[in-house]
């Protein structure tokens, strides 16, 4: 039975790549049945009905899977966030971090638009990226415009399937035309009014950029923490979860209780305090959260 990877899901069709080319696929009823819906990412096993189409018949295990946006087995997110129009979001960003870290996927920021900053701005967001280089996390500084940092880019992107993600308007789509004009991706300018993008990716696809497999997608629709609890979170930033065997309390929270390491080292500045002043309003966010029954 052929093999191959989804691509692209649209409108009910997955295009499924193979050894032999690229086939317009249906899912079998028995997916519907079994409530599993078939994601961009999958390796799967297909019927082929003749040189174009054909159905799949099965969804090889999957490494990792994102719901919104729905792709399957991701290397990688790339999170890109501006340095200017929108202004950089640490706030937003660690979000993203924290969500991209509870789906066990390695996460990649990227900082665009360097060329709309000022000496001023530049400095805070050499600032930001030294402090989220020194917890660990892998940050790429770059300008579409002119240029600069795709050859940072591009060595990350071999052989990996990786997930452009990030607030509306950065320039997901800048980015990726700057890596590979010929796409020609839609792209629209930051809205004065409202101070954000429009969304113009409409469907989830996997597109070959630098030797690797890149998911332009809508982005992110739902950015809450309905599948972290409580005591997880500590886990999702890694300065502090280093650190939690070293408080005096197991299951500490870092909120009140004596002896907490996570505290001590936000005094220290080891711990930088608005990351800590995030985790803080993400715990509340999720103590906050309505209780889910199962049924």
């Amino acid at each position: 039975m052929p093999e191959g990877k989804i691509i692209k899901a649209l409108s009910g069709f997955y295009y499924v790549k193979s050894e032999d080319g690229i086939y317009q696929c249906r899912g079998r009823g028995v997916f519907r049945k079994n409530k599993i819906t078939p994601l961009v990412g999958d390796d799967v096993e297909f019927l082929a009905e003749n040189n174009k189409e054909g159905y799949i018949l099965e969804i090889k295990e999957r490494q990792n899977e994102l719901i919104r946006p729905p792709v399957a087995n991701v290397d990688q997110a790339i999170l890109i966030f501006s340095a200017k129009n929108p202004d950089f979001n640490s706030a937003l960003l660690d979000r993203f971090l924290v969500l991209i870290e509870s789906n066990h996927i390695q996460p990649v920021i990227v900082i665009t638009k360097m060329d709309l900053t000022e000496d001023s701005d530049v400095d805070v967001i050499e600032k930001y990226v030294h402090d989220y280089e020194s917890i660990g996390y892998q940050v790429v500084v770059t300008s579409s415009k002119k240029g600069d940092g795709m050859d940072q880019i591009t060595p990350i992107l071999k052989d990996k399937i990786s997930v452009f993600a990030g607030q509306s308007g950065v320039g997901k789509s800048s980015l990726l035309n700057a890596l590979r004009p010929e796409l020609e991706l839609e792209t629209n300018a930051i809205s004065k009014h409202l101070g954000r993008g429009k969304h113009t990716t409409r469907h989830v696809e996997l597109i070959e950029i630098a030797e690797g497999l890149v998911a332009d997608t809508p982005g992110f629709s739902s950015l809450d923490f309905k599948n972290i609890e409580l005591e997880e979170l500590t886990f999702y930033f890694p300065e502090m979860k280093t650190r939690i065997n070293d408080c005096k309390f197991r299951g500490c929270l870092h909120v009140k209780e004596p002896g907490c390491a996570i505290k001590e080292a936000v005094i220290k500045d080891e711990i930088k305090t608005y990351r800590y002043e995030h985790y803080l309003s993400f715990l509340e966010e999720i103590r906050q959260r309505k209780p889910r029954y199962e049924r």
